[in-house]
């Protein structure tokens, strides 16, 4: 039986995609394994691999199509011994699906041909004519009840319109479109057409949003309303870090003349802040509605700037790698970022984050906490300050640094706790090592 090939969902954040370029054509034919197609998602350029054995019968979005929507039918496989032809011929008009449907975790299996039209992934979830059945998971069945809502009154958002728990939660919070939520009132922003009467007709070019720009947009705002941020800030003497540094560097061993490693401030920061939440276990945790996530390990996200945007590859187990295996694990992340061809479980999940501005001068600003996390740390600039000592006056090295916290999982004390051992590994790199 042929086989519909799907856009698949290759990150949490995405809800589309670019289709880069088929390594396939019609007739070809394909092995399990086989790599198809290239897509684009918001973060990187990611290889799709065939399920089945078949022949490629028809490629339904030719490539280099930009904003193709998760689960849209991108091409048909014909089986093994099936008709070609009457596989490409038997491939529904498919209509692009709404851009509100949120993706359904990565699942890149394809799904049987159908005869019929495929539908909005948003309307499945809604009874069929002469039926009551709603199509709903267990979890959204009890939590609905719970809540008093009626589930065919809310819009599903998991795989072909199931309502899932987080469709509920969505409508508990007065965003869906549950009869029995009474609505918030919505604030509205400009449209488009009222910000550009604002200005001189041609004294400005529209540059369209790529894909990376328009998910970072949403989830920072998702991030800023959902998350009640808090922040607190310390000033770290890191003379001994900066001779410290220094002192490992010379001493690096060389292979071709060149250092097997180079460390960076960051990369103190980096282990400082994951030893940190190893001492302040409290702090090294994620929120749910169902209960708070005490993590085992310091996994350790890291911003790094690239055309577009950020991403934000996770050093894994931070607080068990030694300055030098961060340093170098991170310079590939860097390297891989910028090129786009970081994997997804290099850059998803993670248990807080570092994002450093002090390359640019920044003495000290608040960052956007990066769900999950209920933490990030915001490093500024080192640089030379006056202090007070002893009631007389000396120039140190100082670094502002402040910690956005999620209030829900780590309040005031909790975050005061956190910085405050994290300002004790930085002022004294020696304990790293130990």
């Amino acid at each position: 039986m042929p086989v519909n090939i799907l856009m698949p969902a290759l990150s949490p954040t995405m809800d589309k995609g670019n289709l880069a370029k088929w390594l396939k054509r019609e007739g070809d034919k394909v092995k399990a394994g086989d790599v198809i197609a290239e897509i684009e998602t918001d973060k990187a350029t990611m290889e799709y691999e065939a399920i089945d054995d078949g022949v490629l019968a028809k490629i339904v979005v030719p490539e280099g199509t930009q904003d193709v929507p998760v689960n849209q039918l991108i091409a048909v496989l014909a089986g093994e011994g099936e008709d070609v032809r009457a596989a490409a011929a038997a491939v529904p008009s498919v209509p692009k699906a709404p851009a509100s449907v949120a993706p359904p975790a990565a699942d890149l299996r394809p799904a049987p041909v159908v005869a019929a039209a495929i539908a909005p992934a948003a309307s499945a979830a809604r009874p069929a004519q002469g039926s009551n059945r709603v199509f709903a998971s267990p979890l959204a069945r009890r939590l609905a009840k719970d809540a008093g809502l009626a589930l065919d009154r809310l819009q599903g958002s998991g795989p072909h319109g199931r309502i899932i728990a987080r469709d509920v939660e969505t409508a508990k919070s007065g965003k869906g479109p549950a009869a029995d939520v009474a609505a918030r009132p919505a604030i509205q922003a400009l449209s488009d057409d009222k910000i550009k009467a604002l200005f001189e007709p041609g004294a400005f070019d529209v540059v369209p949003h790529d894909n990376m720009r328009k998910v970072i947009a949403r989830r920072l705002v998702e991030a800023k309303t959902t998350i009640p941020h808090f922040y607190l800030t310390l000033d770290c003497n890191i003379g001994k870090l900066l001779t410290a540094r220094e002192e490992i560097n010379a001493a690096a061993p060389k292979v071709d003349d060149k250092p097997t490693y180079k460390l960076s401030v960051n990369d103190f920061v980096i282990k400082a802040l994951a030893l940190a939440l190893q001492r302040i276990p409290d702090a090294n945790v994620t929120w749910t509605e169902g209960g708070m996530l005490k993590h085992r390990h310091s996994d350790i996200g890291v911003a790094v700037s690239i055309p577009g945007g950020l991403i934000t590859p996770i050093v894994r187990h931070a607080e068990l790698k030694s300055l030098s295996v961060i340093s170098n694990e991170m310079k590939d992340y860097a390297a891989r970022a910028r090129a786009k061809k970081l994997k997804p479980e290099e850059y998803q999940g993670g248990t807080s984050a570092v994002s450093n501005l002090g390359m640019y001068g920044i003495k000290d600003f608040a960052a956007v906490i990066n769900p999950p996390h209920a933490t990030i740390l915001a490093v500024g600039a080192g640089e030379e300050r006056p202090i007070a000592r002893n009631g007389k006056i000396e120039v140190a090295w100082i670094m502002s640094v402040t910690l956005s916290s999620d209030h829900r999982a780590v309040d005031g004390a909790l975050g005061a706790e956190l910085m405050r051992a994290f300002k004790t590994l930085i002022e004294n790199p020696v304990m790293m090592v130990v």
